[in-house]
């Protein structure tokens, strides 16, 4: 029995999670297996990391059922880093939920999720089981600045209080695997109504919908920015939207409950997220908008241009050098209107460290690592059993815990809701 599986550790990501959980400050207590196809890759990875018996490795096939109910039934959490999901999860997924095993993975395959939702939601929920799907980059930044900055405004102006128009602020620098590209050209291959229902106005929400969405204009302007900055629609929106919106469902339910109602979004909120420009102006932003929506028709309907991206994409399992993924950082702030007339709210996550590599591998185990040792504290706690989101899942406590890193600022604060809403205008 161990307390935690990490499947998938001998992928470019998997070592980082690995590597990271084996020198974690709490390291000598919980205990930690690794799995994969291969037992020669599995010890070579150890003896890379200098990695002592104390991990123990695991050969396992995700695609047969038997093999993985086994190992998962075995152990208290399981971080699954196994892409694509949508080809690749379900079996992991189903055998959590079955046995009540809490899950986390790195999928930014919203039409997997609400597969695995429809399917293992109420199993889940009479297990105990808590699966949390986009435990990395992708979403949790996002999704814990919307539940900071409703913890910051119900502090503020009370339970009643909500929040409204809110658009998140992305600036990062960092890289992209083989394996990431790969899921997302599997998602885009996956059927056009799969993914119209997953990744649309609340396709992740459990059965209540809120205000729809704006549609993203032509480009953004970054509120409060002098000299005026510019953006465009962030590249991973429809990962993140569906994510928060999910949320914002969960904490509308749960607010029902009596003593719950600060849980609550509100009803007037919606979302929307934007990158900044490297250059001033719109045309810019319009001109990037364009390029990026023509890349995805062309990768979505036209099978020659998927072959090719598959042709030039670096293979699973690589990624950049330690060097440069020491360069890299992120910063998400988050802009909130709000229903309480002067009040508006500003959240802000920062980082140091590539987004989707060293930050996402400290995201994902740091999640686990809470439903191990702060079970009681998290609030998955009062929720039970299910799929969860970073912020219904472990809110705060995750927060805390990715502070203590060292890595990682989170702030959020009441701002000027005149100056906000100045700043806000788009065209």
């Amino acid at each position: 029995m161990s307390d935690i599986l990490v499947l998938g550790a001998t992928g470019f990501t998997g070592r980082l999670v690995t590597r990271y959980l084996a020198n974690h400050p709490q390291r000598s207590s919980f205990t930690l297996s690794i799995a994969g196809r291969s037992a020669s890759k599995l010890e070579e990875l150890k003896r890379e990391l200098k990695i002592d018996d104390s991990v123990r490795t695991v050969q396992v096939d995700v695609t047969q059922a038997a093999q993985v109910e086994e190992v998962v039934r075995a152990v208290k959490v399981v971080i699954n880093i196994v892409g694509p999901y949508w080809r690749w999860a379900e079996p992991v997924i189903r055998a959590c939920a079955v046995h009540g095993v809490d899950y986390v993975d790195l999928s930014a395959e919203m039409p997997m999720t609400r597969a695995m939702i429809l399917k293992y939601d109420y199993i889940a929920s009479k297990t105990g089981a808590h699966i949390v799907p986009a435990s990395g980059f992708d979403t949790v930044p996002a999704d814990l600045n919307v539940l900071l900055a409703n913890k910051t405004l119900k502090a503020a102006a009370g339970a009643g209080a909500g929040l409204a128009r809110t658009l998140a602020v992305y600036r990062i620098e960092g890289g992209i695997s083989g394996g990431t590209l790969d899921s997302i050209l599997t998602t885009i291959s996956i059927p056009a109504a799969h993914r119209d229902e997953a990744m649309g106005d609340y396709g992740l929400s459990p059965g209540i919908k809120g205000i729809q969405s704006p549609r993203p204009p032509a480009y953004f302007t970054v509120p409060h920015s002098r000299p005026r900055e510019y953006a465009m629609e962030w590249i991973m929106a429809r990962i993140n939207i569906p994510t928060v919106q999910r949320s914002w469902g969960l904490h509308a339910l749960a607010s029902l409950q009596p003593g719950r109602a600060e849980e609550a979004y509100g009803p007037r909120f919606t979302y929307q997220e934007s990158m900044t420009l490297p250059v001033p102006g719109f045309l810019p932003a319009v001109l990037l908008n364009i390029t990026w929506y023509a890349l995805i028709a062309s990768l979505a309907y036209l099978a020659p241009a998927r072959w090719l991206a598959k042709k030039l994409i670096p293979p699973s399992g690589s990624g950049p050098s330690e060097e440069a993924m020491e360069k890299g950082f992120m910063d998400v702030t988050t802009y909130a209107e709000t229903d309480v007339p002067g009040v508006a709210v500003k959240s802000v996550a920062r980082a140091r460290g590539d987004p989707g590599y060293i930050l996402s591998s400290m995201l994902i185990s740091e999640s686990a690592l809470a439903f191990l040792f702060d079970a009681d504290e998290i609030p998955a706690k009062k929720r039970g059993g299910g799929v969860h989101t970073p912020s219904t899942a472990l809110g705060e406590v995750l927060v805390r815990r990715l502070k203590d890193t060292g890595r990682f600022e989170f702030e959020s604060s009441i701002v000027d809701a005149d100056e906000e809403a100045e700043g806000r205008k788009t065209r």
